[in-house]
């Protein structure tokens, strides 16, 4: 896989990937509808962020590149890649339980706060993707 150049485009499968931790200095793409919703797109090296209709649904730190990311009312997948490791912050319902999954390992449960919000970290490696996936418990 490899970065997006063009920041977010949406997949053949109605996923959406975004994101280049590759840029010196910070690029942002805003109102990328998909399926009637708007979203905005901040990357570069040192963090990468997306909202949808004004809320933040995900953040990188360091930057990444997001794959085929897919939100549900079940959860949350997508495909992860990034020079080093990385900590995210997701928002989803709040105060619900998650079970979160790399690779198809089971990494542990979460709780959301009251604002929905879980955080998490993935040890990464360059060149190398890991597939994530957040499943309402």
């Amino acid at each position: 896989m490899s970065v997006i150049e063009e920041l977010i485009r949406q997949e053949k499968n109605g996923t959406i990937s975004f994101g280049n931790y590759l840029l010196d200095s910070k690029k942002k793409v805003l109102d990328f509808e998909v399926k009637g919703d708007l979203y905005k797109v901040k990357t570069f090296q040192e963090i990468t962020k997306l909202e949808k209709n004004g809320k933040m649904i995900l953040e990188a730190v360091p930057g990444a590149t997001i794959h085929n990311f897919d939100m549900t009312e079940k959860g949350v997948s997508f495909v992860v890649e990034a020079k080093e490791d990385l900590q995210l912050t997701l928002e989803l319902e709040p105060d619900v339980e998650y079970k979160i999954l790399v690779d198809n390992v089971n990494v542990g449960r979460i709780n959301t706060n009251m604002t929905g919000k879980v955080n998490f970290s993935i040890e990464m490696q360059e060149n190398i993707t890991k597939t994530v996936e957040i499943k309402k418990m």
